[in-house]
C-alpha cells in the first residue's frame, strides 16, 4: 500500500470516500504479497494493484459497493492450476482481500498514518477481517500512542501489544483472538500491516559465532549485515543466502552507516584493534542494543580502553558484555539462542527468569 498512500492522502484530505483492497492472506503462489492494496476513488479512478490479473476487476466493482454501503468485506479468490496464469496466479493458489470504505468518519485516523509513513515514522494498522468483531475497524498503532478501536478494550489492548511486536520487526499478517482479546483463540481475525522496514542487525567479526548469530537474526526477522576486514573470513558462502556480507574495517562501515533505536549491533571481533574502535563508534549513536563477546577478562581490559578514548559512564553503561544471557551455552548456535534472548529480553523488559518461577501476565505489554 505504501506505493499509492500518496495518492489516498489526497482523496482522504479532501473528504472523498474511496474503496479500499487491501491483500490480507495468500496460500501458494501469489503476485503481490499482504498489503499489496487497490482502491477506488472520485470518479471512478484506480490505483494500486492486489494481483496483476483480472481479479482487479471484482475487486473494482467490490470497492464501489463498499463506499455505496459502508460496509466492509472479506473475498476469497481461488484458482485452479489450469486457470491461474490468466488471473496472475502463477501457480494456482488464494488471495483473501479486504474491501472497506475509507472517510474521516470511518477511519480518523487515516490522515495521521498516511503522514507517518511520508515521513519514515513506523507504524501498523490493525483492521478487523472477520468476526464478531466489526469488520473493517482499525486501530492505529505508533511506538508510544494509538488512535481508533475495534469493538471491545480487551481486543484493543491485546492487538496494541501485537502490533508493536509487529513494529519492532516491520512484519505484516493476520493474528487471531477472542472475542475480548483472549490469548489461541480464533474467533476474531485481524490484520496487522506494519509500515516500517525491517530492523537492522549489524555482526561484526566473521567468525562461526557470527555465522549462527546471523541466521537467527534472520530468523527473528531481523536485516542482517555481517561486516569483517579479513576478506578470507567475510564470504558469502558462509552465510545464509539472506545475509548481506561487506568487507571493511568496521569503525568505517559502521560510521557510514545508519542506525536507529531498533538497530542491533553485535561485535564478535575479539579483537582490540577492530573491536575498540567499533564500539567507540557505537555507543555514541542510536541504537537498541549493542553486546560485544569475550571474557571478563577481555570485558575490562576493553572498558579501560573505552575510558581512555574519552567514553562517558552512561555511554559505556550501553555495553552488554559478555554478551547474551546464561542459558550454559557452548556451541555457536547455543551462544547465537543466548544473544538472541538477550535482545528479545531488553527489547520487551524480560528478567530471563523461567516462566514458571514468574506470576502474572506472560506477555510483555512495553513499546518499541
Amino acid at each position: 500500500m505504501r506505493d499509492i498512500l500518496p495518492a489516498l492522502g489526497r482523496w482522504y484530505a479532501a473528504r472523498a470516500p474511496f474503496g479500499l483492497a487491501t491483500v490480507v492472506s495468500v496460500s501458494r503462489s501469489a503476485p503481490r504479497d499482504p498489503g499489496a492494496a487497490m482502491a477506488v476513488g472520485p470518479g471512478d479512478e484506480v490505483v494500486g494493484s492486489v494481483s496483476g490479473g483480472c481479479v482487479e476487476g471484482a475487486v473494482f466493482e467490490l470497492a464501489q459497493q463498499a463506499v455505496a454501503t459502508g460496509e466492509a468485506r472479506w473475498e476469497t479468490f481461488g484458482f485452479s492450476d489450469e486457470d491461474a496464469f490468466a488471473v496472475g496466479l502463477t501457480c494456482g493458489g488464494e488471495i483473501g482481500v479486504l474491501v472497506r470504505p475509507v472517510t474521516p468518519e470511518s477511519d480518523a485516523a487515516f490522515g495521521a498514518v498516511a503522514a507517518s509513513v511520508a515521513r519514515g515514522e513506523p507504524v501498523t494498522v490493525a483492521t478487523v477481517v472477520d468476526g464478531p468483531a466489526p469488520r473493517g475497524a482499525t486501530l492505529a498503532v505508533w511506538a508510544r500512542k494509538v488512535s481508533g478501536a475495534l469493538g471491545e478494550p480487551g481486543l484493543d489492548a491485546a492487538v496494541t501489544a501485537d502490533a508493536r511486536g509487529e513494529l519492532a520487526l516491520g512484519a505484516t499478517g493476520l493474528r487471531h483472538y477472542g472475542p475480548r482479546g483472549e490469548r489461541r483463540e480464533d474467533a476474531v481475525t485481524v490484520f496487522l500491516h506494519s509500515f516500517a522496514p525491517p530492523p537492522r542487525m549489524l555482526v561484526f567479526g566473521a567468525i562461526d559465532y557470527a555465522a549462527a548469530v546471523a541466521r537467527i537474526g534472520a530468523f527473528l526477522g531481523y536485516r542482517v549485515t555481517v561486516c569483517d576486514a579479513r576478506p578470507v573470513f567475510a564470504t558469502p558462502k558462509r552465510f545464509p543466502d539472506p545475509v548481506e556480507v561487506v568487507v571493511d574495517w568496521p569503525h568505517r562501515y559502521l560510521a557510514g552507516t545508519d542506525t536507529d533505536e531498533r538497530t542491533v549491533i553485535c561485535v564478535l571481533t575479539h579483537d582490540p584493534k577492530f573491536d575498540v574502535p567499533l564500539l567507540e563508534e557505537a555507543l555514541r549513536r542510536p541504537a537498541a542494543y549493542i553486546g560485544a563477546m569475550g571474557s571478563r577478562r577481555t570485558h575490562r581490559d576493553r572498558l579501560e580502553r573505552l575510558v581512555e578514548a574519552g567514553l562517558a559512564p552512561y555511554e559505556l553503561s550501553r555495553l552488554r558484555s559478555p554478551v547474551g544471557l546464561d542459558i550454559g551455552a557452548r556451541t555457536p548456535e547455543e551462544v547465537a539462542v543466548s544473544v538472541a534472548a538477550e535482545i528479545v529480553s531488553l527489547r520487551w523488559g524480560g528478567t530471563g527468569t523461567p516462566l514458571t518461577e514468574t506470576a502474572g501476565a506472560i506477555h510483555a505489554t512495553g513499546s518499541v
